[in-house]
Protein backbone atom coordinates (compact mmCIF):
# COMPACT_ATOMS: atom_id res chain seq x y z
CA UNK A 1 0.00 0.00 0.00
CA UNK A 2 1.27 3.08 -1.21
CA UNK A 3 0.51 6.33 1.43
CA UNK A 4 1.16 10.02 1.13
CA UNK A 5 1.63 12.00 4.21
CA UNK A 6 1.22 15.84 2.74
CA UNK A 7 2.15 18.74 5.10
CA UNK A 8 0.71 22.43 5.20
CA UNK A 9 1.82 25.13 7.41
CA UNK A 10 4.80 25.23 10.46
CA UNK A 11 7.49 23.18 11.92
CA UNK A 12 5.32 21.52 14.09
CA UNK A 13 3.02 20.51 11.37
CA UNK A 14 6.48 18.79 9.67
CA UNK A 15 7.29 17.35 12.43
CA UNK A 16 4.60 15.39 13.26
CA UNK A 17 3.56 14.58 9.42
CA UNK A 18 7.44 12.70 9.75
CA UNK A 19 6.56 11.18 12.81
CA UNK A 20 3.29 9.78 10.78
CA UNK A 21 5.17 8.77 8.25
CA UNK A 22 7.61 6.76 10.50
CA UNK A 23 4.45 4.91 11.84
CA UNK A 24 3.05 3.92 8.77
CA UNK A 25 6.23 2.81 7.51
CA UNK A 26 6.67 0.65 11.01
CA UNK A 27 3.46 -0.85 9.55
CA UNK A 28 4.31 -1.69 5.92
CA UNK A 29 3.53 1.61 3.85
CA UNK A 30 5.44 2.56 1.44
CA UNK A 31 5.35 6.28 2.46
CA UNK A 32 5.87 9.72 0.46
CA UNK A 33 5.42 13.27 0.96
CA UNK A 34 5.14 15.09 -2.31
CA UNK A 35 1.39 14.42 -3.82
CA UNK A 36 1.01 11.88 -6.61
CA UNK A 37 -0.81 8.47 -7.07
CA UNK A 38 -1.25 6.60 -3.97
CA UNK A 39 -3.92 4.17 -1.65
CA UNK A 40 -4.17 6.50 0.96
CA UNK A 41 -3.79 10.38 1.91
CA UNK A 42 -2.75 12.00 5.15
CA UNK A 43 -3.46 15.49 4.92
CA UNK A 44 -1.65 17.62 7.80
CA UNK A 45 -3.65 20.95 7.34
CA UNK A 46 -2.88 24.62 8.96
CA UNK A 47 -5.36 27.44 9.89
CA UNK A 48 -2.63 30.30 10.82
CA UNK A 49 -4.88 32.15 7.93
CA UNK A 50 -7.53 32.75 5.72
CA UNK A 51 -5.82 31.39 2.86
CA UNK A 52 -3.86 28.70 4.24
CA UNK A 53 -7.52 27.16 5.55
CA UNK A 54 -8.83 27.64 1.88
CA UNK A 55 -5.49 25.49 0.50
CA UNK A 56 -6.24 23.27 3.08
CA UNK A 57 -9.85 22.03 2.20
CA UNK A 58 -8.38 22.21 -1.54
CA UNK A 59 -6.08 19.49 -0.90
CA UNK A 60 -9.27 17.23 -0.63
CA UNK A 61 -9.87 18.00 -4.18
CA UNK A 62 -6.16 17.84 -5.87
CA UNK A 63 -5.49 14.14 -4.67
CA UNK A 64 -8.92 13.07 -5.69
CA UNK A 65 -7.54 13.85 -9.06
CA UNK A 66 -4.62 11.35 -8.49
CA UNK A 67 -6.96 8.35 -7.10
CA UNK A 68 -11.00 9.31 -7.36
CA UNK A 69 -10.95 5.93 -4.95
CA UNK A 70 -8.52 6.49 -2.64
CA UNK A 71 -8.88 6.95 1.15
CA UNK A 72 -8.47 10.54 2.77
CA UNK A 73 -7.45 11.30 6.77
CA UNK A 74 -7.52 15.13 7.27
CA UNK A 75 -5.85 16.14 10.53
CA UNK A 76 -4.29 19.61 11.64
CA UNK A 77 -5.25 23.02 12.80
CA UNK A 78 -7.91 23.69 9.44
CA UNK A 79 -9.54 20.21 10.32
CA UNK A 80 -9.90 21.00 14.43
CA UNK A 81 -11.40 24.76 13.05
CA UNK A 82 -13.98 23.05 11.04
CA UNK A 83 -14.21 19.61 11.06
CA UNK A 84 -17.40 19.35 9.26
CA UNK A 85 -16.52 21.21 5.85
CA UNK A 86 -13.84 18.16 5.65
CA UNK A 87 -16.36 15.48 6.37
CA UNK A 88 -19.07 16.82 3.94
CA UNK A 89 -16.25 16.41 1.44
CA UNK A 90 -16.85 12.94 1.82
CA UNK A 91 -13.05 11.80 3.75
CA UNK A 92 -12.72 8.93 5.30
CA UNK A 93 -11.51 10.21 8.93
CA UNK A 94 -11.46 14.10 10.18
CA UNK A 95 -8.94 14.18 13.06
CA UNK A 96 -7.56 17.28 14.96
CA UNK A 97 -4.33 19.58 15.84
CA UNK A 98 -3.41 17.35 18.31
CA UNK A 99 -3.67 13.59 19.27
CA UNK A 100 -2.36 12.51 15.74
CA UNK A 101 -1.74 8.91 16.22
CA UNK A 102 -5.70 8.57 16.14
CA UNK A 103 -5.15 8.63 12.19
CA UNK A 104 -2.64 5.63 12.74
CA UNK A 105 -5.51 3.96 14.73
CA UNK A 106 -7.70 4.82 12.02
CA UNK A 107 -5.93 3.95 8.65
CA UNK A 108 -4.70 0.72 10.52
CA UNK A 109 -8.36 -0.21 12.16
CA UNK A 110 -6.09 -0.69 15.24
CA UNK A 111 -9.02 -1.18 18.06
CA UNK A 112 -7.20 1.01 20.75
CA UNK A 113 -5.37 4.11 19.78
CA UNK A 114 -1.51 4.20 19.86
CA UNK A 115 -0.24 5.97 23.06
CA UNK A 116 2.51 8.24 21.35
CA UNK A 117 3.98 8.40 17.25
CA UNK A 118 7.28 7.28 16.69
CA UNK A 119 10.17 9.67 16.73
CA UNK A 120 10.38 11.48 12.91
CA UNK A 121 13.40 9.83 10.77
CA UNK A 122 16.20 12.70 10.79
CA UNK A 123 18.39 13.60 7.98
CA UNK A 124 21.60 14.30 8.37
CA UNK A 125 21.76 18.27 8.09
CA UNK A 126 18.92 19.61 10.60
CA UNK A 127 16.55 17.88 12.63
CA UNK A 128 13.46 19.70 13.85
CA UNK A 129 12.81 18.67 17.76
CA UNK A 130 9.44 19.38 18.86
CA UNK A 131 9.95 19.89 22.63
CA UNK A 132 6.37 21.16 23.82
CA UNK A 133 2.65 21.79 21.65
CA UNK A 134 -0.12 24.27 22.46
CA UNK A 135 0.14 28.17 23.50
CA UNK A 136 -1.66 30.23 26.38
CA UNK A 137 -0.91 33.68 25.19
CA UNK A 138 -3.87 34.22 22.99
CA UNK A 139 -3.01 37.19 21.03
CA UNK A 140 -5.93 38.70 19.69
CA UNK A 141 -5.16 38.14 16.24
CA UNK A 142 -4.36 34.57 16.75
CA UNK A 143 -6.35 31.30 16.55
CA UNK A 144 -4.38 28.62 17.00
CA UNK A 145 -4.36 28.62 21.11
CA UNK A 146 -8.37 27.96 20.76
CA UNK A 147 -6.96 24.78 18.57
CA UNK A 148 -3.75 23.59 19.79
CA UNK A 149 -4.92 24.16 23.60
CA UNK A 150 -2.79 24.72 26.59
CA UNK A 151 1.22 24.22 26.89
CA UNK A 152 1.87 20.66 27.14
CA UNK A 153 5.55 20.03 27.53
CA UNK A 154 7.91 16.99 26.50
CA UNK A 155 10.27 15.79 29.49
CA UNK A 156 13.42 17.15 28.92
CA UNK A 157 15.12 13.42 29.06
CA UNK A 158 13.01 12.61 26.43
CA UNK A 159 14.32 15.62 24.41
CA UNK A 160 17.93 15.38 25.00
CA UNK A 161 17.63 11.43 24.03
CA UNK A 162 16.01 12.85 20.74
CA UNK A 163 19.10 14.67 20.00
CA UNK A 164 21.55 12.76 20.90
CA UNK A 165 20.39 9.82 18.82
CA UNK A 166 19.40 11.67 15.37
CA UNK A 167 22.33 11.66 13.09
CA UNK A 168 21.58 15.47 11.93
CA UNK A 169 24.29 17.73 12.53
CA UNK A 170 22.25 20.65 14.06
CA UNK A 171 19.20 20.24 16.10
CA UNK A 172 16.51 22.84 16.00
CA UNK A 173 14.56 23.29 19.10
CA UNK A 174 10.39 23.62 17.65
CA UNK A 175 6.87 24.18 19.39
CA UNK A 176 3.94 26.37 19.16
CA UNK A 177 5.51 28.64 21.42
CA UNK A 178 8.99 27.18 22.84
CA UNK A 179 9.24 30.11 25.16
CA UNK A 180 6.45 28.67 27.56
CA UNK A 181 8.16 25.23 27.56
CA UNK A 182 8.20 23.55 31.37
CA UNK A 183 5.28 26.29 32.32
CA UNK A 184 2.97 23.28 33.05
CA UNK A 185 5.86 21.02 34.20
CA UNK A 186 7.49 23.34 36.81
CA UNK A 187 10.52 24.38 34.96
CA UNK A 188 11.58 26.01 32.18
CA UNK A 189 13.05 26.42 28.54
CA UNK A 190 16.45 27.78 30.31
CA UNK A 191 17.00 24.38 32.78
CA UNK A 192 16.26 22.63 29.07
CA UNK A 193 19.23 24.31 27.58
CA UNK A 194 21.57 23.30 30.74
CA UNK A 195 20.15 19.56 29.78
CA UNK A 196 21.44 20.07 26.57
CA UNK A 197 25.49 21.27 27.04
CA UNK A 198 27.35 18.42 26.30
CA UNK A 199 25.24 16.82 23.65
CA UNK A 200 27.45 17.25 20.47
CA UNK A 201 25.15 18.80 17.90
CA UNK A 202 24.70 22.56 16.77
CA UNK A 203 21.77 23.52 18.99
CA UNK A 204 19.35 26.69 17.45
CA UNK A 205 16.00 27.59 18.30
CA UNK A 206 12.50 28.14 16.49
CA UNK A 207 10.43 31.44 17.57
CA UNK A 208 11.53 32.86 20.85
CA UNK A 209 8.98 35.79 22.75
CA UNK A 210 11.41 38.42 23.81
CA UNK A 211 9.73 38.07 27.55
CA UNK A 212 11.97 34.56 27.72
CA UNK A 213 15.50 36.35 27.03
CA UNK A 214 17.22 36.88 30.36
CA UNK A 215 21.00 36.72 31.46
CA UNK A 216 20.40 33.10 33.00
CA UNK A 217 18.93 31.88 29.91
CA UNK A 218 21.62 33.37 27.82
CA UNK A 219 24.27 32.68 29.90
CA UNK A 220 22.97 28.90 29.12
CA UNK A 221 22.90 29.49 25.41
CA UNK A 222 26.51 30.59 25.99
CA UNK A 223 27.56 27.63 27.40
CA UNK A 224 26.61 25.06 24.94
CA UNK A 225 29.24 23.73 22.83
CA UNK A 226 28.14 24.51 19.87
CA UNK A 227 25.19 26.67 19.42
CA UNK A 228 23.71 29.00 16.81
CA UNK A 229 22.97 32.45 17.65
CA UNK A 230 20.10 33.19 15.93
CA UNK A 231 17.23 34.43 17.74
CA UNK A 232 14.33 34.29 15.86
CA UNK A 233 12.21 37.01 18.43
CA UNK A 234 8.50 37.44 17.41
CA UNK A 235 7.68 41.55 17.58
CA UNK A 236 4.31 41.32 15.33
CA UNK A 237 4.52 45.48 15.43
CA UNK A 238 7.05 48.10 16.66
CA UNK A 239 3.77 50.47 17.99
CA UNK A 240 3.11 50.02 21.68
CA UNK A 241 -0.65 51.09 21.13
CA UNK A 242 -0.86 48.19 18.73
CA UNK A 243 0.64 45.97 20.52
CA UNK A 244 -1.61 46.54 23.69
CA UNK A 245 -4.29 45.88 20.54
CA UNK A 246 -2.46 42.72 20.08
CA UNK A 247 -2.19 41.79 23.67
CA UNK A 248 1.37 41.36 23.07
CA UNK A 249 2.97 41.19 26.91
CA UNK A 250 5.97 43.79 26.11
CA UNK A 251 6.65 47.53 25.20
CA UNK A 252 8.77 48.48 22.16
CA UNK A 253 11.20 49.64 24.47
CA UNK A 254 11.67 46.06 26.81
CA UNK A 255 11.55 44.26 23.42
CA UNK A 256 14.64 46.09 22.07
CA UNK A 257 16.43 46.12 25.55
CA UNK A 258 16.24 42.09 25.02
CA UNK A 259 17.79 42.94 21.88
CA UNK A 260 20.49 44.67 23.34
CA UNK A 261 20.90 41.85 25.95
CA UNK A 262 21.12 39.36 23.23
CA UNK A 263 24.17 41.35 21.34
CA UNK A 264 25.89 41.75 24.39
CA UNK A 265 26.14 37.99 24.94
CA UNK A 266 26.55 37.47 21.40
CA UNK A 267 27.86 40.51 19.32
CA UNK A 268 27.34 38.41 16.03
CA UNK A 269 24.16 37.53 16.40
CA UNK A 270 21.33 37.30 14.06
CA UNK A 271 17.51 38.64 15.21
CA UNK A 272 15.15 37.94 13.40
CA UNK A 273 11.56 38.75 13.64
CA UNK A 274 8.06 38.60 12.24
CA UNK A 275 5.86 42.02 11.63
CA UNK A 276 2.35 42.23 10.59
CA UNK A 277 1.18 45.54 8.28
CA UNK A 278 -2.13 46.54 8.76
CA UNK A 279 -3.41 45.54 12.24
CA UNK A 280 -7.05 47.07 12.88
CA UNK A 281 -6.68 50.59 14.29
CA UNK A 282 -2.90 50.68 13.14
CA UNK A 283 -2.43 54.34 12.14
CA UNK A 284 0.45 55.71 9.75
CA UNK A 285 2.85 56.81 13.22
CA UNK A 286 1.78 53.34 13.96
CA UNK A 287 3.06 51.83 11.21
CA UNK A 288 5.93 54.50 11.10
CA UNK A 289 7.03 52.57 14.71
CA UNK A 290 7.15 49.35 12.68
CA UNK A 291 9.51 50.73 9.86
CA UNK A 292 11.88 52.39 12.01
CA UNK A 293 12.32 49.49 14.95
CA UNK A 294 13.61 47.47 11.58
CA UNK A 295 16.91 49.07 11.77
CA UNK A 296 16.45 50.02 15.52
CA UNK A 297 16.82 46.01 16.27
CA UNK A 298 19.38 45.77 14.08
CA UNK A 299 17.18 42.82 12.72
CA UNK A 300 18.93 40.10 9.96
CA UNK A 301 15.80 39.28 8.85
CA UNK A 302 12.00 40.65 8.49
CA UNK A 303 9.37 38.16 7.82
CA UNK A 304 6.04 40.61 6.75
CA UNK A 305 2.65 39.69 6.63
CA UNK A 306 -0.83 41.65 6.24
CA UNK A 307 -3.13 41.61 8.76
CA UNK A 308 -5.80 38.28 8.30
CA UNK A 309 -8.95 38.62 10.57
CA UNK A 310 -9.14 35.38 11.94
CA UNK A 311 -13.45 34.32 13.07
CA UNK A 312 -13.10 33.45 16.93
CA UNK A 313 -10.16 35.60 17.82
CA UNK A 314 -10.88 38.75 19.86
CA UNK A 315 -9.40 41.06 16.54
CA UNK A 316 -12.45 39.37 14.94
CA UNK A 317 -14.25 42.42 16.39
CA UNK A 318 -11.66 44.82 15.27
CA UNK A 319 -12.59 47.13 12.23
CA UNK A 320 -10.47 46.25 9.71
CA UNK A 321 -8.33 48.81 7.59
CA UNK A 322 -8.72 49.59 4.00
CA UNK A 323 -6.94 46.09 2.18
CA UNK A 324 -5.40 48.80 -0.16
CA UNK A 325 -4.05 50.58 2.96
CA UNK A 326 -2.64 46.92 4.13
CA UNK A 327 -1.66 46.50 0.77
CA UNK A 328 0.81 49.50 0.85
CA UNK A 329 1.95 49.07 4.16
CA UNK A 330 2.71 45.23 3.38
CA UNK A 331 4.92 46.65 0.32
CA UNK A 332 6.80 48.98 2.01
CA UNK A 333 7.58 46.48 5.09
CA UNK A 334 8.68 44.21 2.56
CA UNK A 335 11.13 46.86 0.87
CA UNK A 336 12.78 47.38 4.55
CA UNK A 337 13.21 43.52 5.36
CA UNK A 338 14.86 43.81 1.67
CA UNK A 339 17.35 46.69 2.99
CA UNK A 340 17.81 44.66 6.34
CA UNK A 341 18.82 41.49 4.77
CA UNK A 342 21.16 43.16 2.43
CA UNK A 343 22.70 45.16 5.35
CA UNK A 344 23.07 42.44 7.60
CA UNK A 345 25.17 39.80 4.82
CA UNK A 346 26.96 42.71 3.14
CA UNK A 347 28.32 43.35 7.06
CA UNK A 348 29.76 39.35 7.26
CA UNK A 349 31.44 39.82 3.85
CA UNK A 350 35.08 38.29 4.37
CA UNK A 351 34.28 36.29 7.47
CA UNK A 352 34.74 32.89 7.74
CA UNK A 353 31.25 30.58 9.30
CA UNK A 354 30.43 27.51 10.04
CA UNK A 355 27.99 26.14 7.68
CA UNK A 356 25.91 22.57 7.86
CA UNK A 357 25.61 21.69 4.19
CA UNK A 358 21.79 20.64 3.10
CA UNK A 359 21.17 20.73 -0.45
CA UNK A 360 22.91 20.64 -3.87
CA UNK A 361 21.50 22.69 -7.14
CA UNK A 362 22.78 24.07 -9.91
CA UNK A 363 26.62 23.47 -9.39
CA UNK A 364 26.33 24.89 -5.93
CA UNK A 365 25.55 23.41 -2.26
CA UNK A 366 23.54 25.14 0.01
CA UNK A 367 23.04 25.57 3.69
CA UNK A 368 22.83 28.03 6.74
CA UNK A 369 25.87 29.43 8.75
CA UNK A 370 25.75 29.89 12.49
CA UNK A 371 23.75 33.19 12.61
CA UNK A 372 21.14 32.04 9.48
CA UNK A 373 22.78 32.87 6.42
CA UNK A 374 22.01 30.57 3.63
CA UNK A 375 25.21 30.11 2.01
CA UNK A 376 26.28 28.80 -1.54
CA UNK A 377 29.57 27.37 -2.03
CA UNK A 378 30.79 26.33 -5.72
CA UNK A 379 30.82 22.41 -6.09
CA UNK A 380 29.02 19.22 -4.39
CA UNK A 381 29.60 18.92 -0.32
CA UNK A 382 28.16 17.80 2.34
CA UNK A 383 28.09 17.25 6.47
CA UNK A 384 29.84 20.39 8.47
CA UNK A 385 32.43 23.08 6.39
CA UNK A 386 34.19 26.26 7.17
CA UNK A 387 33.25 28.90 4.60
CA UNK A 388 33.86 32.58 3.99
CA UNK A 389 30.93 34.78 2.84
CA UNK A 390 32.22 36.48 -0.44
CA UNK A 391 28.93 38.59 -1.31
CA UNK A 392 25.04 38.61 -0.90
CA UNK A 393 22.70 37.33 -3.73
CA UNK A 394 19.18 37.31 -3.47
CA UNK A 395 18.29 35.00 -0.52
CA UNK A 396 21.35 34.41 1.06
CA UNK A 397 25.37 35.23 0.10
CA UNK A 398 27.61 33.50 -2.31
CA UNK A 399 30.41 31.66 -0.19
CA UNK A 400 33.98 29.76 -0.63
CA UNK A 401 35.34 27.02 1.01
CA UNK A 402 37.54 27.43 4.06
CA UNK A 403 37.86 24.20 5.31
CA UNK A 404 36.01 20.68 5.82
CA UNK A 405 35.22 19.82 9.36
Amino acid sequence: MKAVVFTLGCKVNEVESASLMAALEERGFEVLSELGPADIYVLNTCAVTREAEKKSRQLVARVRKFNPGARIYVCGCAAQKDGERFAARGVSFVGGARDKQRVIAAICGDERCPDSLPEPKQVRTRAFIKIEDGCNNFCSYCIIPYLRGRVTSRPAEDIVREIERCPAEEAVLTGINISAYGTDTGTDITSLVRALEGCGKRIRFGSLECTVIDEDFLSACARLGRFAPHFHLSLQSGSDSVLRAMNRRYTRGQYLEKCALIYSFFPEAAITTDIIAGFPGETEADFADSLSIIDSARFARVHAFAFSPREGTAAWNMRDIPADVKEARLHALLQAAERASHAFVSSRCGQVREVVFEDFAEGFTGGYTQDYIKVYVPGKHCGRAEVRIERPRADGALASLVDKL
